[in-house]
């Protein structure tokens, strides 16, 4: 059990690695949500060619994609420490608690150099994970895909039908978001700081809430809870990774077609915020598992392994490298630093973006030479443990019920 559990750590460090590092390159093309580029006028037409092939070819491959494998790593994470606890007789849930509290000071810390973090978004959908420790395999699955299905979109969709005088209003994330990139171009570093932690976590959170991305990622978290419980990164399923990989690609043409060219004929403002949101995401949610069962399959094979270590050790330490994109991307493209945004087109920015990583995957390989954890996962996981008040076991009587489920 115990090389089949190690092996399965490793597939997660090389998905959670790769994750970390398309979110660190689509944050350098966005310019850490700071959309300010150069003059195309000044620019040769084959520069402007090449920045819009990059931007489009990048998000389609990438955006919302990377994303959502990390969120559903995340609810497979829990599972590997609620198991592990449940195992000592300990319910992991107050603690669990406590880990999110702490998360919020991380998600703080964060967004001081980067307006439009998630780790703010983690920490309060990740309540959700605390009421559904001790529900069965078929609750948790039903959970998900409900919350995956953008519930809220398909109502409000419905209601607009059944409601023809509505009017859809503006999205309140986005005064937020214009007071915040104006500070982010004029701002000093402490008015930058002062805004990303106001306005900046304002329409972040905002953002997700009305675009279908909080709903996405309570069902994430909930799918990775439950594919943990039903042991689907063990060998034994890699055969139903081949399946999810063929069903996705299946899935994810529609999807893509209903996506890009159905609804760009759609005027209405009120089908763009709701079947839009909801093919968006579906599409998206295909996409992430084309590139999840793709991973885990390949990695069965040895040469993948050897190929991808630098990758498993970049994935190690994916909170540490998360959060030191943020600071560095802030000083690159700012305001407060060298405000290379207004000077660095989209396919240098990814250059840089490609140099950047070379040295975080060099301090990660350093770094763990000598240390279990990188930095921020040693701060976290010390202060996790660190109370001992949440230490509760689990009555008898209810852990024999959980473990029958």
């Amino acid at each position: 059990m115990s090389s089949v559990l190690n092996k399965r750590i490793e597939v997660i460090d090389v998905l959670r690695g790769y994750a970390v590092m398309a979110i660190m390159l689509i944050h350098n093309i966005e310019h850490f949500n700071y959309y300010h580029y150069p003059d195309k006028s000044i620019n040769p037409d084959w520069l402007n060619t090449l920045n819009a092939e990059v931007f489009h070819w990048m998000f389609f491959f990438f955006g919302g994609k990377t994303y959502s494998i990390f969120a559903l790593l995340f609810g497979f994470t829990f599972y590997l420490m609620y198991q592990k606890q449940k195992e000592k007789g300990i319910d992991f849930g107050p603690r669990y608690l406590w880990r999110l509290l702490l998360l919020v000071g991380f998600a703080q810390f964060n967004a001081a150099f980067f307006p439009g973090e998630v780790l703010l978004l983690y920490a309060v959908c990740g309540v959700s994970l605390y009421f559904m420790r001790h529900l069965s395999n078929k609750s948790l699955l039903i959970i998900a895909l409900f919350f995956l299905a953008q519930p809220y979109e398909i109502l409000h969709f419905i209601y607009i039908k059944l409601v023809p005088t509505y009017e859809v209003g503006s999205q309140l994330f986005v005064p937020l978001w214009k007071s915040s990139m104006e500070v982010v171009k004029n701002g000093t570093f402490w008015e930058t700081v002062k805004s990303n932690l106001t306005d900046g976590q304002g329409f972040s959170f905002l953002w997700a809430v009305e675009n279908g991305r909080a709903e996405q990622t309570i069902g994430l978290f909930t799918l990775g809870f439950w594919i943990g419980k039903k042991g689907y990164f063990r060998d034994e399923f890699i055969g139903g990774w081949k399946k999810v990989f063929v069903i996705s690609i299946i899935v994810m043409i529609p999807l893509l077609y209903l996506k890009d060219i159905f609804l760009t004929k759609q005027e209405a403002l009120a089908i763009k915020r709701t079947l839009g949101v909801i093919f968006d995401m579906w599409w998206k949610l295909s996409f992430t598992f084309i590139w999840i069962s793709l991973i885990v399959w390949l990695y069965q094979f040895k040469a993948v392994q050897k190929a991808t270590k630098v990758v498993k050790t970049y994935g190690r330490m994916s909170l540490t490298n998360y959060i030191t994109q943020s600071i560095f991307g802030g000083i690159i493209y700012f305001g407060y630093g060298f405000h290379l945004a207004d000077t660095c087109g989209v396919a240098f920015s990814l250059l840089i973006g490609f140099v950047f990583l070379f040295f975080q995957m060099f301090f990660c390989h350093l770094w763990l030479k000598k240390y279990k954890q990188g930095p921020f996962e040693m701060l976290w996981h010390k202060w996790t443990w660190a109370p001992t008040v949440f230490t509760k076991e689990i009555d008898s009587n209810k852990q024999h019920s959980i473990s029958s489920n």
